[in-house]
């Protein structure tokens, strides 16, 4: 039956309000594989434009890296393009352990389980872990996977104030009736791009008998010496318990992420976790190119060294500009403009100028604090950032963000 008259009025009703407010998340359309130029088609202007990508999770640069794309090749014509099964049915292949076993080393824990994206990872590990006995303290400004996964979950619900571990100890010390208290934390925060205090939040964790689950996404890879996330950063390795990461981002960039720990943990995701249990297993072109991304970045750390100088080159020239940023060492880099119709105007003026960058406002990020997101990347060259800073520079004066 068609949809009602008055339903489709209700609905485009919201869609016009949005729309009114200059709030409305255009979409783009890319041309060419992702890197640090890329062809992309914008309908505002209605042409096709070769532009530098400042807007991917592509960290490494290794979307469209050489040796992932064979690995890719490799792997569809060995194992096929995919499986049309779950895991514990027909889905698993011997490369699907592998890839298990890779990145559970990598991370330094004992077990991995696979799932499509990070996203099914957090909605499928709180409830099959815990439950109404038990409590969960996350971070209020955690990804909106982990509190999505959390409200799946009957263990009862504490946010503590961001990156406080003052609240989180208030928190800690209430829950101490439960059963079993978990952290949650994201190790890098998406918006922000600040660390998790995960050196801190550890020593509250033993203190308290706390189980830590940190997300990783924003940071395995390239975040630490040597790429193995927050844990590397903060000295902390082996005192996180689990670590859930995507693929979807440093690793190649595709698709598909992982819940790491202990393997009692693990062994009971297989058994309970229902993202799991009821969606397909991923694709062997996704395995075998994710397995090559974590050989590549275990045999050198060259890529995530020269992101980190990426970083730390636009971070010191964009502030010389005169632009306010978030403070850090991360390859997220918040330019802060407040205003959210202020940040949409921008980020298509920059767009203009060659520079693809998206703004971002509320309900993604609190009311006031609008922002265009940079994101660095190991693809770039320095004229590629010499080029954003000018035209930052151009577009933020003509708009009165800078003098």
């Amino acid at each position: 039956m068609a949809v009602q008259e008055r339903v489709r009025t209700h609905y485009q009703g919201i869609l016009d309000e949005i729309k009114k407010a200059n709030l409305y998340k255009e979409e783009r359309f890319i041309h060419s594989p992702q890197g640090a130029d890329i062809v992309v088609e914008y309908p505002v202007h209605s042409k096709l434009k070769e532009v530098v990508n400042f807007c991917a999770n592509n960290y490494l640069g290794l979307s469209s890296h050489p040796a992932l794309i064979e690995a890719a090749k490799i792997a569809l014509f060995e194992r096929g393009f995919g499986l049309s099964s779950v895991r514990f049915i027909c889905g698993t292949q011997d490369s699907h352990k592998v890839l298990e076993r890779k990145i559970a080393d990598f991370v330094g824990m004992e077990d991995a389980i696979l799932y499509s994206s990070c996203f099914d990872a957090n909605g499928g590990v709180f409830e099959a872990l815990l439950g109404e006995e038990d409590a969960l303290i996350s971070d209020e400004l955690n990804h909106a996977s982990i509190i999505d996964g959390i409200r799946l979950c009957k263990a009862e619900r504490r946010r503590y104030k961001h990156a406080d571990m003052i609240d989180l100890e208030h928190q800690l010390n209430e829950a101490q009736n439960k059963r079993f208290r978990m952290i949650v934390t994201d190790g890098v925060f998406s918006m922000d791009g600040d660390v998790a205090k995960l050196d801190e939040i550890t020593r509250l964790a033993e203190k308290y008998d706390a189980i830590l689950l940190v997300d990783d996404s924003h940071a395995t890879g390239f975040v630490g010496k040597t790429g193995r996330g927050t844990h590397e950063h903060h000295g902390v390795m082996g005192k996180v318990d689990i670590i859930t990461t995507t693929f979807g981002k440093a690793l190649g960039g595709a698709a598909g992420g992982c819940v790491t720990g202990p393997k009692i943990f693990i062994d009971l995701l297989r058994q309970r976790s229902r993202p799991y249990l009821f969606s397909n297993t991923l694709s062997p072109v996704v395995v075998g190119a994710t397995i090559k991304a974590i050989e590549l970045i275990s045999e050198s750390t060259a890529l995530r060294d020269k992101l980190d100088e990426n970083a730390r080159y636009f971070r010191r020239r964009i502030r010389a500009a005169g632009f306010e940023i978030k403070e850090g060492f991360h390859p997220i880099v918040p330019i802060m403009i407040g205003d959210a119709a202020l940040v949409q105007k921008m980020a298509r003026e920059l767009y203009a100028e060659g520079i693809y960058v998206v703004g971002f406002f509320f309900p993604v990020v609190p009311k006031g604090t609008a922002r265009i997101r940079v994101q660095l990347s190991a693809a770039h060259e320095s004229h590629h950032i010499d080029k954003a800073v000018e035209a930052f520079t151009k577009v933020g004066k003509q708009l009165g963000v800078i003098k």
